[in-house]
């Protein structure tokens, strides 16, 4: 297969965000007195649970983007039984660590500016727009990338398909040539394939199922260099 154009994702595919989200967890665990009878552990599992609800809700449009902001850590500090009420201040500050811990996917990097030189690149990305920017700029993809789509500047989050649309329209190929590199499997491999484009799935497990519905699956970013004969 030839490919004339690979769109990226972001979190969790060119750069580390779990790593980060749990590295500022930990840092808002050492920083609060709030939670000195729960351990940093507790709150990222907890957080996490919490976070990934909100998330599904908010691409099904029953919460707000507002109304996630508030009950991720709103709803996490309530479940841990602590006083829920800190909920903003704590989210403010988890903002500003969790931007300390921003780095690039081991063997990420290496491989985004190898595949550069051979083809047209593109960045498609759910998350906030402002944060999404910020990373953006951090990591010199406006600069590198040829298209940086944010799903929420589009309207709707990935997998719908009016995201991948768009994305096809500013990569101005057929959506048979655009191999999208991805991490989520209802997100980027089934969003992605539903609307004609070719996945290759960066995970570590996945059920075989799973993996026969992505074009390629890859927990190495040699192999995917292999794949594009880099």
């Amino acid at each position: 297969m030839s490919y004339e154009f690979i769109y990226f994702d972001l979190d969790d595919t060119l750069l580390d965000h779990k790593s980060a989200e749990a590295a500022g967890l930990k840092d808002v665990h050492d920083d609060f007195d709030l939670f000195e009878d729960v351990s940093a552990e507790q709150l990222i599992d907890v957080y996490h649970q919490v976070n990934s609800r909100q998330w599904r809700l908010y691409s099904q449009a029953k919460v707000s983007r507002e109304e996630l902001q508030r009950n991720r850590f709103e709803l996490t500090l309530q479940e841990l039984g602590l006083n829920a009420s800190r909920y903003e201040e704590v989210g403010n500050h988890y903002m500003q660590c969790y931007r300390n811990h921003w780095q690039w996917v081991d063997g990420a990097k290496e491989a985004y500016y190898e595949i550069l030189e051979k083809y047209p690149v593109g960045i498609l990305t759910n998350g906030f727009a402002e944060t999404q920017r910020k990373k953006f700029e951090a990591f010199d993809l406006y600069n590198s990338a040829q298209t940086t789509v944010i799903s929420e500047e589009v309207g709707v989050l990935k997998p719908h398909p009016d995201v991948f649309s768009h994305a096809t329209e500013l990569a101005g190929v057929n959506s048979n040539n655009i191999l999208y590199v991805g991490d989520s499997f209802s997100s980027d491999v089934e969003g992605g394939t539903k609307f004609g484009w070719n996945v290759a799935w960066f995970t570590e497990n996945g059920e075989p199922e799973k993996h026969k519905k992505a074009d390629f699956v890859f927990n190495n970013f040699i192999d995917l260099k292999h794949l594009l004969k880099i």
